[in-house]
């Protein structure tokens, strides 16, 4: 008889721990279910996620195909294919102005500024997706793991994160690149900057994500989950990174045109790429002693970068008003 009590109790207890769970599980999905598309409806009736949408699938797709923005030129489609030589006299040529011939003029090598423009989105975009991909790994690993472990781990985190936080991002990334610069007997490609300015650029989003970790790995169905015996693997990836991942995806939207920025500023400085590549950054510097002369020089891929930095920083702020309530 006391056997079969004890029994019944057992029963029970397994039943409410089922309920307890599922009633978490049920909670968290309807949760995340429900923000995410909630969020969707709010972005799609946005202007502005309409005009953010455009201009970075324009960018986008210059960046992948940039013959198809290149082919109406009269002029050369090669940026590479350059000409000091004025076709219809044969004499020597300074760079030119604006024309029909060549829509955003020529450099001072005698190269068409617009199929140079053209390609230079490329750079950008490289550096703008992958080394946001580097910091969203970096971030969300370290962020995630600290504040959901806390203790030492917690500790020893944060102390990395502080000492990060103490170096200036364009000191850092000084540094490095002419580390990199020494090591690889002067050469830099884009990969090198896309390395150094993702490795550096994570400490903030690791700081937000742990945030939000903190906050998520509190709630109910994480301590159901928690009383049912999951793992915790399962519930990280399972309840908490799901309900704590929007403030990281906010800030990596607008992070995409902070380094954007951030390469364009390097190469301005000559730390960045160097020559052959095509990049902005490198027009805008070698146009710095010509601004009065020839203005197209600085102009036009001055304007392609905002456009496109813009693009993104519309993009994040749409996104951030979506995914926060507090907004609405």
């Amino acid at each position: 008889m006391e056997q079969q009590l004890r029994e019944d109790e057992r029963i029970e207890a397994a039943e409410a721990e089922l309920e307890a769970a599922a009633a978490g599980d049920i909670a968290a999905l309807e949760h995340e279910a429900g923000l995410f598309s909630d969020a969707w409806r709010e972005i799609r009736r946005r202007k502005l996620f309409w005009l953010a949408a455009f201009i970075i699938s324009v960018f986008s797709l210059m960046a992948v195909a940039p013959g198809l923005f290149t082919a109406p030129s009269p002029a050369t489609h090669d940026p590479r294919e350059c000409s000091l030589r004025n076709r219809e006299t044969g004499e020597f040529q300074d760079l030119l102005r604006p024309s029909g011939e060549h829509w955003f003029g020529t450099d001072i090598q005698g190269c068409d500024y617009y199929a140079r423009v053209i390609h230079g989105a490329r750079v950008s975009i490289i550096v703008g997706i992958g080394g946001t991909a580097i910091l969203l790994a970096l971030g969300l690993l370290v962020g995630g793991t600290s504040g959901f472990y806390g203790g030492w781990v917690d500790t020893i985190a944060q102390r990395v994160v502080d000492v990060l936080f103490a170096f200036p991002f364009i000191v850092a990334a000084i540094l490095f690149l002419n580390a990199i610069t020494v090591g690889t007997g002067g050469k830099r490609t884009v990969w090198h900057v896309v390395a150094v300015i993702g490795v550096f650029g994570w400490p903030t989003l690791s700081r937000i994500f742990r945030g939000a970790v903190l906050q998520a790995k509190e709630k109910e169905y994480v301590e159901a989950a928690r009383a049912l015996g999951a793992s915790n693997r399962r519930i990280l990836f399972r309840h908490v990174f799901p309900n704590a991942i929007a403030p990281a995806i906010v800030y990596a939207m607008i992070g995409i045109g902070s380094l954007i920025v951030a390469e364009a500023a390097l190469s301005y400085l000559g730390l960045g790429l160097q020559l052959p590549a095509i990049s902005w950054g490198l027009m805008i510097n070698n146009a710095q002693d010509r601004i009065l002369s020839s203005p197209h020089l600085l102009l036009f891929p001055g304007l392609f970068l905002s456009l496109m930095v813009l693009g993104f920083l519309l993009m994040g702020d749409v996104v951030r008003d979506a995914l926060d309530p507090r907004t609405r």
